[in-house]
């Protein structure tokens, strides 16, 4: 266990109260809420011109909270009653506008393969740039990358086992692959034309969960499969890789023609100015296109809490939620390996030791947090609205949710000598990642 360096309490400056600090950990008032935000940038130094504007940036962005808050309450309210909607005008839209982007790319498509097979020579050169154009504004599918990290069947047949019961109690289909990564993190997506679904495991969490929260995270993954959620369909998803493609395609360099003559730098400015004026309504659609799809998306979410806490229990899920509030936990132990002298790399012995020792230190970093800092997040998510990341929605909501629903046994539960079975089954991928960190 790793020691806690707290120091005797004081009091709080803001209402008396007695204080506990821990040196690893922001100091807070729980009573009163002293420190649990951070302290606003000191305006000794600022000129009132400076002022004026960091107060109208501060009334927007309060104003933006606001309207944010006003959603997400509504949409949370919708869920916990059950009428929310898995489809709605806002989808439709959506989809309108997604149709319209593969619409616009046919159509450049099209047009440049009638220039190429007919008229004279500039309009071929012509057809040639818009096919090269539109190549790369194809909606990306993206692709299965097969290198160390992806785990086969044969190397993990008891982890590939548990997620085959977990899809299945979720009524989602088998798992074609799973791939081991060394990030504080889990996800689940569908790739290339045969719609190919992988499954990606971030080793510092999978260790720092316990065996059903373990579950529950298949569970919530899994779900995302089957909950509706639009933004992850191909029809939307290809729309919104290819606006980002338009996107970047349009950027202005900023060069604006200087240093050329008179007729090309004329030239040069008009394009430029039409290429700022697509890149701006480019980066407006895929702001409506956010605004229309998160509301479809966070209940999408809660809806994969609620797969999750049916496959591996709502206790499980809460657990597994508390331990997301911590990624920074983990990622300072593997800022530390990383920085820790070495010595004999290429002993297996060395290397096995230190494979033990930084997931053991992973799992004792978050084990550690103290209840004081754990109300400390969660506290920040309800004043913040803070989520695992601007797609969910807030973790004391998802919390909350769950404590408004019955409690149930697990639909898959697992076992200890499942569990074992997985650990020496990545006993490679933990390897791997203990190499990879000792090397860069």
């Amino acid at each position: 266990m790793i020691a806690p360096d707290i120091a005797p309490p004081r009091a709080c400056p803001h209402c008396a109260a007695p204080l506990e600090t821990d040196e690893r950990f922001p100091t807070w008032c729980p009573a009163c809420e002293w420190g649990l935000l951070p302290a606003p940038e000191a305006e000794a130094h600022r000129t009132p011109d400076d002022r004026a504007h960091a107060e109208r940036g501060a009334r927007r962005e309060e104003a933006r909270r606001r309207a944010v808050r006003v959603r997400v309450e509504s949409l949370y309210e919708a869920t916990a009653d059950g009428s929310a909607p898995t489809r709605d005008r806002t989808w439709l839209a959506a989809a309108a506008i997604a149709g319209l982007v593969h619409l616009v790319t046919f159509g450049l498509l099209a047009g440049s393969v009638l220039l190429l097979c007919g008229g004279a020579w500039p309009m071929r050169i012509l057809g040639a740039v818009g096919l090269v154009v539109t190549y790369g504004l194809r909606p990306r599918l993206g692709r299965v990358v097969r290198d160390e990290t992806i785990l086969r069947r044969c190397d993990a047949p008891a982890l590939y086992a548990l997620a085959d019961r977990v899809s299945s109690a979720v009524g989602a289909r088998p798992v074609d692959h799973i791939r081991v990564t060394d990030e504080f993190n889990a996800s689940f997506g569908r790739y290339g034309l045969r719609r190919r679904s992988v499954l990606v495991l971030g080793l510092p969490l999978w260790v720092s969960l316990g065996p059903q929260e373990r579950v529950a995270l298949l569970g919530h993954e899994f779900g995302h499969d089957v909950n509706g959620d639009h933004r992850r369909g191909l029809w939307l998803h290809s729309a919104v890789t290819a606006l980002v493609e338009w996107h970047h395609l349009t950027r202005p360099d900023g060069d604006g023609g200087s240093g050329a003559g008179f007729t090309i730098g004329t030239v040069n400015v008009l394009v430029g100015m039409v290429h700022g004026l697509v890149h701006r309504v480019v980066r407006a659609l895929l702001v409506l296109l956010d605004r229309l799809t998160v509301r479809s998306g966070q209940g999408a979410e809660y809806r994969a809490d609620a797969l999750a806490a049916k496959v591996g229990s709502a206790a499980a899920v809460r657990g597994l939620l508390e331990v997301l509030l911590h990624p920074q936990s983990a990622e300072t132990v593997l800022l530390r390996f990383r920085s820790m002298p070495r010595q004999g790399r290429g002993a297996r012995s060395a290397s096995r030791r230190e494979d033990v020792d930084l997931w053991a230190r992973i799992t004792a970093q978050i084990a550690d947090v103290p209840p004081l800092e754990r109300e400390r997040r969660l506290r920040l998510s309800a004043r913040e609205f803070e989520a695992v990341d601007a797609t969910h929605p807030p973790t004391h909501l998802r919390l909350r949710l769950l404590g408004t629903r019955p409690a149930g046994e697990p639909t898959v539960v697992l076992t200890d000598q499942e569990a074992a079975a997985i650990e020496n089954e990545l006993a490679p991928a933990r390897a791997r990642v203990v190499a990879a960190l000792m090397a860069g």
